[in-house]
């Protein structure tokens, strides 16, 4: 890696600019008065707002998009060397970061705080956001969605907007527009921790959260071991008067923590009574336990983590309430591409009612939905109805050996009820037929399953 001055930089341009983590350092360098440009095949709600905020934003990737004289290139790790943009940026020898390597760059001036684990990691980092915010700790934040409560404290937004540092300074406050970073003028620095393709090795936690560990990424990870490995080289970056917040009695931890310097703060014995969420689920009142481990690590009194907790708005796909449909039946969209994750938002949904649970899943790569195969049926059969729409192949190709017939099957096979549909609006089309008034439509996948909701609230 690169060690780069960023607070020299003057012009970055971004090679996948939509994703989610890659999106969040380009609008830390908007608000650093940096001219930002980049490019993304998939022109999304992420690169609608960037565009909105100043951000010349390309739909598809070209080296004419990459500016001749930019300080420096920062791309997401699913890009090709044979990406033209990037082949561009290495024949012009302009400096470039990965996305996680320019996150490790920030961490490095900062106390950080990581938040890794298998699931819960997004809504995690959000609420140790939320109660630093409201502690008056002005963190700087980056997370892996929209979050949903407004940035009261976000001095650097506010003072970029209203001084107009650049002529690209973002076009209007902060505070009414959903983000997925906060520019804090604070020491703490607060991250969300992925660890595809062991990025988060790049970051220098103060304190670590592990939410859970499982296995996922296996067209990346050989098993579980492999991953278990990362997060033991992650846990071990841990300095001796740093901290460790996380499961103790979760197995797979185990061989993680064995050699830890830093000490180990057990989350599931935190002390949560007064905790009265706005969203259903035992995998939230975790994550909220972990947040308040955190809390009680740096000082913030109870009362005001209990109160940020209990007024916590969420982020967006993230048992998100989208509204109701015609017949009024609420729909939610999720996130959720992992059997447990899966598994614990139809759980939740069932909290929510006393009615029926219909799910419109898209599964995401063909690599997990083939590889969890038995896991995804067992999940998904919880649900009362459930229609499958084509997998969503993101960074892989069909080698024709699964897709959503198989799981639908699979489905069946263990007692649930499922379809597969050939397209979102059919998809729309039959959930409706299926639930009434008092039932839930859960809308889950990590592409852009998101349309259905639309469709079924158009």
């Amino acid at each position: 890696m690169q060690d780069i001055n960023l607070k020299t930089i003057k012009k970055v341009h971004f090679i996948g600019i939509g994703g989610i983590g890659v999106s969040a350092i380009a609008r830390m360098m908007m608000l650093e008065g940096k001219i930002v440009s980049g490019s993304d095949m998939s022109p999304n709600m992420v690169t609608a707002e960037l565009a909105k905020l100043g951000a010349t934003i390309y739909d598809h990737h070209d080296a004419k998009h990459l500016p001749a004289d930019a300080d420096l290139v920062i791309y997401t790790i699913a890009i090709s060397p044979s990406n033209p943009e990037f082949a561009k940026a290495e024949e012009l020898g302009i400096p470039m970061l990965t996305y996680p390597e320019a996150l490790g760059q920030i961490s490095r001036d900062k106390y950080t705080i990581a938040v890794a684990g298998t699931h819960g990691k997004t809504t995690t980092t959000a609420m140790i956001a939320k109660v630093f915010l409201d502690g008056g700790l002005d963190p700087t934040v980056v997370v892996g969605s929209f979050l949903k409560d407004p940035i009261r404290n976000n001095s650097d937004q506010k003072s970029l907007i209203s001084n107009g540092a650049s002529s690209q300074s973002p076009k209007s406050s902060a505070d009414d527009r959903p983000s997925n970073f906060i520019a804090g003028k604070g020491k703490y620095f607060i991250a969300e921790a992925c660890e595809y393709r062991r990025s988060f090795l790049n970051l220098y936690p103060k304190i670590l959260v592990i939410t859970n560990l499982e296995e996922d990424h296996l067209d990346y990870y050989k098993d579980l071991a492999d991953i278990q490995l990362a997060f033991k080289e992650l846990a071990e970056r841990v300095p001796a008067d740093g901290y460790i917040v996380c499961n103790t009695a979760d197995p797979h931890l185990a061989p993680v923590l064995a050699e830890v310097k830093a000490k180990v703060i057990d989350y599931a014995k935190i002390n949560a009574e007064g905790l009265q969420l706005k969203f259903p689920g035992a995998h939230m009142v975790a994550d909220a336990k972990a947040a308040l481990a955190v809390a009680e690590v740096i000082g913030v009194s109870p009362s005001t983590a209990l109160r940020a907790l209990n007024e916590f708005r969420g982020t967006w796909r993230r048992f998100d309430y989208q509204g109701q449909t015609a017949n009024g039946v609420d729909v939610y969209d999720d996130y959720a591409h992992h059997p447990d994750e899966v598994r614990a938002t139809i759980l939740a949904a069932r909290e929510k009612t006393k009615g029926k649970v219909v799910v419109v899943f898209q599964p995401h790569l063909y690599s997990r939905t083939r590889d969890f195969l038995q896991q995804f049926g067992r999940s998904l059969s919880l649900a009362d109805e459930v229609i499958l729409l084509p997998i969503y192949a993101a960074r892989e190709h069909d080698d024709g050996s699964i897709n959503s017939q198989v799981l639908s099957q699979e489905i069946n096979n263990q007692a649930g009820k499922s379809e597969a549909v050939a397209d979102f609006a059919l998809a729309a089309e039959k959930a409706k037929t299926m639930a009434g008034p008092e039932d839930i439509i859960l809308v889950m996948g990590a592409g852009d399953v998101v349309e259905v909701s639309k469709l079924l609230l158009a």
